[in-house]
């Protein structure tokens, strides 16, 4: 059964936390070389798969006694959090070489579907182990609603890489992605604390 409030606040962080990503800036860059729907439904097809691996991952790990279940969803928001905030001051200047790194591994001759596969294998590559797949094993452990957070997240992803897509380089002269980042940061903190209240019993009960 799917919890829309659960979906809703997995879409809004996993949003926050993948837009100032490499992903983003590297749909971009795809975007400028290739027909941006087919760069989009390869990345997307990419998200599907490592969401769906997160989520089993995080289901896994929800089947472990309650404390450390608690305990590791924490250390995952909070190093989340600290790793955004931290990476937030150098984003704007890692991003000209972000675009660089992308437009070498996109620099082939490729038509049609073929688009579509390329695109799929790099992000496939690059994401495994990214902030986004942690968190969404996270949000499994923390919700324990495995079905509404795919789809939360999977929706969040294909909207980052929908905005990459169409609208990324006007985005990012309207905002930074150190700004971003730093959103990002907060949220995970955010989710950190409430966490630690629930864990010591002073929130939710």
């Amino acid at each position: 059964m799917l919890d829309l409030t659960t979906m809703a606040l997995v879409f809004g962080a996993i949003f926050l936390v993948e837009l100032p990503d490499k992903t983003f800036i590297a749909t971009l860059v795809m975007s400028t070389r290739f027909r941006p729907l087919l760069v989009w439904i390869g990345v997307g097809l990419a998200f599907l798969v490592q969401t769906l691996v997160a989520v089993v991952a995080g289901g896994l790990l929800a089947k472990l006694p309650t404390t450390p279940v608690q305990l590791v969803a924490i250390a995952m928001f909070l190093i989340g959090g600290l790793i955004l905030l931290k990476g937030a001051a150098g984003a704007d200047a890692e991003e000209a070489e972000t675009e660089e790194e992308f437009a070498e591994k996109s620099n082939r001759q490729v038509r049609g579907w073929q688009i579509v596969s390329m695109c799929f294998g790099i992000i496939f590559l690059a994401e495994w182990g990214d902030l986004s797949q942690l968190l969404t094993a996270s949000m499994v452990l923390k919700y324990g609603e495995p079905v509404s957070v795919f789809l939360g997240a999977w929706a969040a992803l294909l909207a980052v890489s929908a905005l990459g897509a169409a609208l990324g380089r006007t985005l990012l002269t309207k905002m930074k992605l150190s700004t971003i980042r730093r959103i990002g940061g907060v949220v995970c903190l955010v989710l950190a604390l409430v966490g630690i209240l629930e864990f010591t019993g002073l929130f939710g009960g």
